[in-house]
């Protein structure tokens, strides 16, 4: 099973960017996808902001990026750019640490004259760590994100356009992943006997 990751990078524990990428793993899991959320505010920030690539949880959630066929980056905009805390953990990756993966970029923002961050400021980040191929991203309004007394949702015109891009990224996933390694045929037993010597 192809396994996807989602890094939500906003720093505000209610993330209007941690609902719309919750939405987009949602839809992922039921094309048949292995599914994760890493929210990158969870991660120690002293370990982040010092570069410990070795520190437990820095290295687990480097080790997720490298098993995953596939990556949702999702940020909010600020100051016409993604955060700095997602361009803290893209500093930790290799240089080609997106190698060979398929990336769907995701940008959430209060006014649509943000809409450029996608193609000015993600997108060449993401094509210089590697990536395969990244699909068209989408940029989602902070209004269209309802709350209230019930789970967070998206109004139905933005979920619909959002899917779109989602449904385009589990295409170019299934396309770009390589094939499963063939399984060996199984190698003949040998018995040996014992020896034994002419009288």
């Amino acid at each position: 099973m192809r396994t996807l990751l989602a890094l939500s990078g906003s720093p505000s524990l209610h993330s209007r960017t941690a609902v719309v990428a919750d939405h987009v793993l949602h839809r992922l899991s039921h094309a048949g996808f292995d599914t994760a959320h890493l929210a990158l505010r969870q991660l120690p920030a002293a370990d982040l902001l010092a570069g410990r690539r070795g520190a437990p949880e820095i290295r687990r959630a480097l080790e997720a990026v490298a098993e995953a066929d596939g990556i949702v980056v999702a940020t909010p905009v600020y100051k016409a750019s993604y955060t700095g805390l997602l361009k803290a953990f893209l500093d930790l990756l290799p240089q080609d640490g997106l190698a060979g993966k398929t990336v769907l970029p995701v940008a959430t923002g209060g006014s649509l004259a943000h809409v450029l961050t996608l193609d000015y400021a993600l997108r060449p980040v993401l094509a210089a760590l590697g990536a395969r191929h990244v699909t068209a991203g989408r940029f989602v309004l902070d209004s269209a994100v309802e709350r209230g007394n019930g789970p967070d949702r998206l109004r139905p015109e933005a979920e619909l356009d959002l899917f779109q891009a989602v449904d385009e990224f589990a295409e170019a996933v299934r396309a770009h992943a390589p094939a499963p390694a063939p399984v060996p045929a199984p190698v003949p037993a040998v018995h040996r006997g014992a020896l034994t010597t002419a009288p």
